[in-house]
């Protein structure tokens, strides 16, 4: 399942991408800027912003959806069926997110863009959620994007079983691992996952000799700390053939969508990173060896 198809991309990955959101992430990361992407099923988001109270959405579950004086109120737990409102709401205030698509139907999108790849050296990047937690329909879209000479990229967490990666090794040219921490206690309070996990299939990755480029998240109070920076990147140096480190900056730009969804975003009001704050963790990244880039 996925819930957005991104044209025109020139982050994640060379050139200009396509880049494919897959919905589904075993992870829970307080600061997620992506909240849409952690359920595997169809999520509602309610916008009051843009609401014109045409009332469609009430009309077709009203034993889910109200109205009162504050606008539309809605009861996520009620509902069984999310497909009902789906393409319902005429101002798009209540949409839903994410929906099936086969690899044919991907592939449809991904081919309209081929000439740009060519010209940019650009391709597909997979992102989420987890891509890598997807089921047996990812294989055959790498393999199919293999046939057609696409580059991939994949953003990955490494949270996942071994064998997915394993099967996906030969197919991806470029694994952009999202390393957050190398402390345990750390990882599980602001993630509720096993950094050890994370770590052991890094470490196979990299003996793989696949290419790899680690992404820091600097997050405050997580691990925006010289202490806890140099130890990511000693553990990144410690890996083999691994060469490039980017520190992507903290930023609040997702909190909207956890109202709009029903959720609470749990990490509090912080402020974003400023690129100035990194300078010195990309410079001890180069000590270490690395091409280091601020940013994605």
């Amino acid at each position: 399942m996925i819930f957005n198809i991104q044209r025109f991309s020139t982050h994640d990955g060379d050139g200009i991408r396509t880049i494919i959101f897959y919905k589904g992430c075993p992870l829970r990361c307080q600061w997620c800027s992506n909240p849409e992407s952690q359920s595997t099923e169809p999520g509602i988001m309610y916008d009051p912003k843009i609401c014109k109270r045409f009332g469609d959405c009430i009309k077709a579950d009203p034993g889910a959806v109200k109205m009162n004086r504050h606008g539309v109120q809605i009861n996520r737990s009620a509902i069984v069926h999310p497909e009902k409102f789906r393409d319902i709401c005429l101002s798009r205030a209540l949409t839903i997110v994410g929906e099936h698509k086969s690899v044919d139907e991907l592939l449809l999108e991904i081919e309209k863009d081929i000439p740009f790849y060519h010209r940019s050296n650009g391709g597909v990047t997979l992102s989420g959620g987890e891509p890598l937690s997807q089921g047996a329909d990812l294989v055959i879209l790498l393999r199919e994007l293999k046939k057609r000479n696409i580059d991939v990229s994949v953003e990955t967490t490494l949270y996942v079983n071994w064998l997915k990666v394993e099967r996906c090794l030969g197919l991806i040219g470029t694994y952009l691992v999202d390393l957050k921490h190398t402390n345990r206690e750390k990882f599980r309070l602001y993630t509720q996952g096993n950094i050890q996990l994370v770590l052991d299939n890094l470490k196979k990755l990299a003996d793989s000799q696949e290419n790899i480029i680690i992404r820091i998240p600097v997050i405050p109070e997580f691990n925006h700390s010289e202490h806890e920076m140099k130890r990511i990147i000693d553990f990144a140096a410690s890996l083999n053939h691994i060469r490039e480190i980017h520190f992507i900056p903290y930023h609040a730009l997702g909190i909207e969508k956890y109202a709009m969804l029903g959720m609470d975003y749990i990490f509090g009001p912080k402020k974003p990173v400023e690129h100035s704050e990194l300078s010195g963790y990309a410079q001890y990244a180069q000590s270490k060896g690395f091409n280091s880039r601020i940013g994605g």
